[in-house]
């Protein structure tokens, strides 16, 4: 009997418990490991993002006398709320909001809607000569520097009365297309065809496939495709510039130039302009991280 206990202890002993397996694979797991060469990595880039931004603040509520006296750095005391309203006032700042933000609106929307469909017609006919062509076409767009086409595009956008609202939404949407197409395509043809054929087969045409079928599945790439025209077009300087004649059709990046003088600048005040330019899509961004995020991962996983 005491032979049996013993062995029976011993087997016991030497038989791996429920969850041993699990603990001594996640030891030996190396993606729970800490990657502290990465981690270092990533915390001095967000540094070149959190200085610059901490800086912006700080500047933005001190007065001139407190900026010349330090070196940009300190906190200030006491805080300068004033700057935000000189801005607004010296900006004329909603008159600016309301003309980027229709230029955005307008620039996004009509973006997404052409992009997506000249890309579905060269991804679905990329073995024929022309579409083919075409579609390298765009691609050779993409090193076509704006400076050299400058110049022509003023006097071509002042004889077709294109240089105001209108003309910048359909100029954002067209240079944006060389770049929207190759990333749209690229996705598209990752789509099964099998699809299309089975709406074809009941009867769908094509313009009613993509509508229905096609676009509803390109929500990843609408959403990294409205994302870079946005950013573009709220942030853009030369291009309005360049085109925009109408002093009260001038956009935020416009409005902000007025703090550039001939012999000083009103830091002080122009940050506070260059914090309340920033606020919309950092506010933007929080109602749709979401949706964002989530596009990213289904594209990834596509």
């Amino acid at each position: 009997m005491t032979t049996a206990t013993t062995i029976l202890a011993e087997a016991e002993a030497t038989t791996p418990r429920p969850g041993w397996r699990a603990r001594r694979a996640a030891e030996n797991d190396d993606t729970r490991k800490t990657n502290w060469w990465a981690t270092a990595l990533i915390a001095v880039c967000s540094l070149t993002v959190l200085i610059p931004l901490y800086l912006a603040v700080a500047v933005a509520l001190k007065t001139p006398e407190q900026l010349a006296a330090g070196n940009g750095f300190e906190w200030p005391n006491p805080i300068r709320w004033e700057n935000f309203a000189d801005a607004w006032a010296r900006t004329a700042f909603p008159q600016a909001l309301l003309n980027t933000a229709l230029i955005t609106v307008g620039a996004v929307v009509f973006t997404l809607l052409t992009s997506s469909v000249v890309a579905y017609a060269l991804a679905r006919n990329s073995h024929r000569p022309f579409f083919k062509g075409v579609f390298f076409y765009f691609l050779a767009a993409l090193f076509i520097p704006f400076p050299i086409i400058m110049l022509p595009l003023v006097k071509q956008t002042s004889l077709l009365g294109l240089d105001n609202q209108v003309g910048m939404i359909v100029l954002y949407t067209i240079f944006g297309i060389s770049l929207n197409v190759f990333i749209y395509s690229a996705y598209i043809r990752s789509i099964p065809i099998e699809l299309e054929e089975a709406a074809r087969v009941d009867g769908a045409s094509t313009w009613r496939v993509f509508w229905q079928i096609v676009f509803p599945l390109l929500t990843p790439m609408n959403a990294t495709v409205g994302i870079l025209t946005c950013v573009w077009a709220w942030n853009d300087f030369i291009m309005p510039l360049v085109v925009l004649t109408d002093p009260s059709a001038r956009t935020i990046p416009l409005a902000q130039y007025v703090f550039q003088g001939q012999y000083n600048t009103d830091y002080t005040t122009a940050f506070a302009s260059y914090l309340m330019a920033m606020a919309p899509l950092l506010i933007v961004y929080i109602f749709s991280q979401r949706w964002v995020i989530s596009g990213v991962t289904r594209g990834s996983i596509k």
